[in-house]
């Protein structure tokens, strides 16, 4: 397992590169930051000046191959919105509120998925199976924008249960980690429906069942943790739509993470924060896919890398 987890980290490392390679061609594409910077009337002259000063006068591939030099040695770039602050400082600032709402998010979708789809699958064309899956088709049909400002005119304008925006008490966290996870929920609870039906259904739960074990037995030991498996693919998978989602979430809510960093960076065409968090973001789904690796063994011990 060991030699198994320093081979999957030394295949990130080109992945990382190929990734920092897009993003930054990408983010040059999309315009000139120099023409936020300088008020309207700003000369010609002035614009060409601080376009030298911040390398932007350079060839592409330059520029590229400058900026990869000073990521290796730890250097992200300076933060042109934040008035040259480290870029990568700024992110991992960030980072934590990102985690805790994509954790959180990630609880409330297998709290609900979980025992939806072992219900649904367990009680196959009766109304329990017809209440999980129309439910799961309204939950991935429902924008996360949508669902936010719903969530907020209810229980936070209406009720006054929870607090509209911002980042502090569990109460702020609530709202946001169900508009989040609530697509995601929906999906898993669709699939470990149909995981868990195609297992009830092979010849060693069906002996299990005829040897006179109990239902719960059967589903607990046997079925049930065979069915976990896609799940867990699925789940570990997600991670990517997690961070994703989080942008939006995370701009509804005002959660200070960085999500809402991009969106600002983005609109600032700060080029330093935007290459920074994606290039942090993709760590932490490469990593997340790492741990999926990792629980399957401990899902099925017959499950060995080599």
């Amino acid at each position: 397992m060991t030699a198994y987890v320093l081979r999957r980290l030394l295949q990130m490392v080109p992945v990382v590169f190929g990734i920092t390679l897009i993003v930054f061609l990408l983010v040059r594409s999309a315009g000139d930051p120099v023409v936020l910077l300088l008020p309207e009337d700003a000369t010609q002259e002035q614009i060409e000046l601080l376009r030298t000063s911040l390398g932007l006068d350079r060839p592409v591939m330059e520029q590229y191959v400058r900026y990869l030099g000073n990521l290796v040695r730890g250097d992200f770039g300076t933060s042109l919105r934040f008035r040259n602050q480290d870029a990568f400082q700024i992110t991992i600032e960030r980072l934590p509120a990102t985690l805790q709402l994509a954790s959180a998010a990630l609880l409330v979708a297998i709290v609900i998925s979980l025992p939806a789809g072992i219900i649904a699958a367990t009680n196959r064309n009766r109304w329990p199976d017809r209440l999980a899956s129309t439910m799961s088709v309204i939950g991935e049909a429902m924008p996360n924008f949508w669902l936010g400002i719903m969530l907020i005119l209810v229980f936070s304008v209406q009720f006054g249960i929870f607090p509209v925006s911002g980042r502090g008490t569990l109460a702020h966290l609530a709202l946001p980690a169900l508009t989040l996870g609530t697509a995601l929920a929906a999906l898993l609870t669709r699939l470990m429906r149909s995981s868990l039906l195609e297992v009830l259904n092979q010849d060693y739960v069906r002996t299990a069942t005829a040897k006179g074990l109990r239902r719960r037995v059967v589903l607990n030991k046997h079925a049930l943790r065979n069915a976990l498996l896609s799940y867990v693919t699925v789940l570990g998978l997600q991670v990517a739509s997690l961070m994703a989602g989080a942008v939006v979430t995370e701009q509804v809510f005002a959660w200070p993470g960085i999500g809402l960093l991009a969106i600002q960076a983005i609109n600032s065409r700060d080029m330093a924060i935007i290459q920074t968090v994606v290039i942090i973001a993709s760590l932490v789904v490469m990593f997340a896919n790492l741990i999926v690796d990792v629980v399957y063994s401990l899902i099925d011990p017959r499950i060995t890398y080599s």
